[in-house]
């Protein structure tokens, strides 16, 4: 799948030359900081809120793909739950623990968006939009419960309260969702202001992602980076694949559930680790080799999913 293949190649390129710039002399380093901080509170957000709010969710099968969807998340959050012990008997510190989580889970819409939108035009942008506005709040709340648990910040229920009701990521699809079902859109200027500030979101979320890349790591990955590679581009897309077929969605909502799940981890949750005391380099390291590594997953995954629905999908 040639389409598949350039949506992911871009990404490749940016990340690269977040490595580059990382370690080039003519940038200050603590410039890095504070990138992280306006794309985890203003661009990132803005770029939730925009997508959920614009998406056009007519002539989808809404009830079906929605249970599906959370249902999905909610098997993969119970397996990576029962995974904890495991991990911590191999000696994964908590920290770690919510990378894997985190990476595990997370899955990147805005990959998804692109793909889908060369595959199958506006229908499956609506469709890819509509589990994004089904899956990223309760994703968003459940990785941000583990980071409060498990990570190196204060645990109580006050901190997870507060972590939770504040978090940007949450709170723009929230917004977005609300919008959304409005009897009126945005008001144009306003629309195309928060726009311009979400057009950057995805570039420099990759460029912080290289920056942070330990290039060592990345390229003699241990079991903390494989599993949840594996985990992700492998076991998740089956879990969602069965969990359509089962409650009776075929064709292309199908292929495009397939899709949604086996597109490698948000960059976003870097930056939550590197906010919250998980552990931002392992989460770095994970990124890049999913990255890479779907390049052959997920037109693997396309074509499973396409020998129990068939061809539905034009240029599949």
């Amino acid at each position: 799948m040639i389409p598949i293949f350039e949506s992911i190649l871009p990404i490749f390129l940016i990340v690269l030359l977040g490595i580059v710039l990382k370690r080039a002399p003519f940038i200050d380093q603590s410039v890095w900081p504070g990138l992280e901080t306006l794309g985890y509170y203003l661009l990132f957000p803005s770029l939730l809120f925009l997508t959920l709010a614009t998406a056009d969710f007519s002539g989808i099968e809404l009830g079906t793909v929605a249970l599906v969807s959370l249902v999905a998340v909610a098997v993969m959050t119970v397996l990576l739950i029962a995974i904890h012990p495991i991990a911590r008997a191999r000696g994964m510190s908590d920290s770690s623990f919510t990378s894997l989580f985190q990476t595990s889970s997370r899955w990147n819409a805005f990959i998804a968006l692109a793909i889908a939108e060369k595959l199958a035009g506006a229908s499956g942008l609506a469709l890819v939009a509509l589990v994004m506005a089904l899956i990223v709040v309760p994703l968003n709340f459940i990785n941000v419960t583990m980071l409060v648990w498990y990570g190196t910040g204060a645990r109580s229920m006050t901190t997870l309260v507060r972590r939770i009701a504040g978090n940007p990521l949450i709170l723009g699809c929230v917004a977005g969702i609300i919008v959304n079902a409005l009897p009126f859109g945005i008001y144009p200027p306003v629309e195309q202001a928060v726009d311009l500030i979400a057009r950057s979101a995805l570039g420099l979320g990759l460029l912080l992602v290289g920056a942070g890349l330990k290039l060592t790591d990345a390229l003699r990955p241990s079991p903390a980076v494989l599993t949840p590679v594996a985990l992700k581009l492998v076991v998740f897309p089956i879990i969602m694949v069965s969990l359509a077929v089962g409650f009776g969605l075929s064709g292309e909502t199908v292929l495009i559930l397939a899709l949604c799940a086996a597109v490698p981890t948000a960059m976003n949750g870097y930056l939550l680790a590197r906010q919250m005391g998980g552990d931002a380099p392992l989460y770095a390291a994970v990124t890049t080799v999913q990255t890479v590594a779907s390049f052959l997953t997920i037109p693997a995954v396309m074509w499973a999913a396409g020998l129990l629905v068939g061809p539905q999908i034009a240029g599949g």
